[in-house]
């Protein structure tokens, strides 16, 4: 078959995590014996970045081609051959790309100044205080939607769902809320994982 190019993370030390378990080079092709089997045999890899990404052990970022016998997933695949085109620390990168998404989502709610400063500068030196900062306002959040949901089966029980028709309604509009948080999610995915593939692409070269 024709080599499938994948996106693969290794481990800080650059080694495979299962058997021979030795320093991945660049240029050199690895092979697998017995059955090829998902997540049990084989070589593994990703087309999208952001799919290998959950399923990195490390932030050793390669792009690879995979071929022979190979078994295609929902996110992953896994062949016999895996060949490594190249090898990048992605540390730094994934760092920054992390902020990049925390930014963008950042409307969404109003996080400490430190926070804020953290996220666009990656000053290493307010990363602790934005961190405690952080948790302190998601504790405020969480308590304030106990608040809600609290009050909400209050006016549940209350009687405000009165007929048929007002849960038929509300299960409709959770549906329609609930389909629309997909659809942005898969936009965001598609987003975020653009901007990681150029981000990562950019400093290969």
């Amino acid at each position: 078959m024709k080599p499938i190019k994948c996106w693969h993370f290794l481990q800080n030390n650059k080694r495979l995590q299962w058997g021979t378990k030795e320093v991945v080079k660049v240029g050199k092709t690895y092979t697998c014996k017995g059955n090829i089997v998902m997540c049990e045999n084989g070589l593994h890899g990703s087309r999208k970045i952001l799919d290998a990404l959950s399923y990195a052990p490390g932030s050793i970022c390669c792009r690879v081609e995979i071929w022979g016998e190979a078994i295609e997933g929902n996110d992953k695949l896994v062949g016999r051959n895996r060949k490594v085109l190249s090898i990048i620390d992605a540390t730094e990168i994934l760092r920054k790309f992390a902020r990049m998404c925390a930014l963008d989502v950042i409307h969404l709610w109003y996080p400490p100044d430190v926070v804020v400063r953290y996220l666009k500068t990656g000053d290493e030196s307010l990363r602790e205080a934005a961190g405690d900062a952080a948790w302190a306002a998601k504790d405020a959040i969480w308590d304030a939607w106990e608040a809600a949901g609290d009050a909400a089966w209050a006016a549940w029980a209350a009687g405000d769902a009165r007929d048929a028709g007002d849960a038929a309604g509300a299960a409709r509009n959770a549906l329609a809320a609930r389909n629309a948080t997909w659809d942005a999610r898969d936009v965001a995915g598609a987003k975020q994982n653009h901007r990681l593939t150029t981000m990562i692409t950019r400093a290969i070269k």
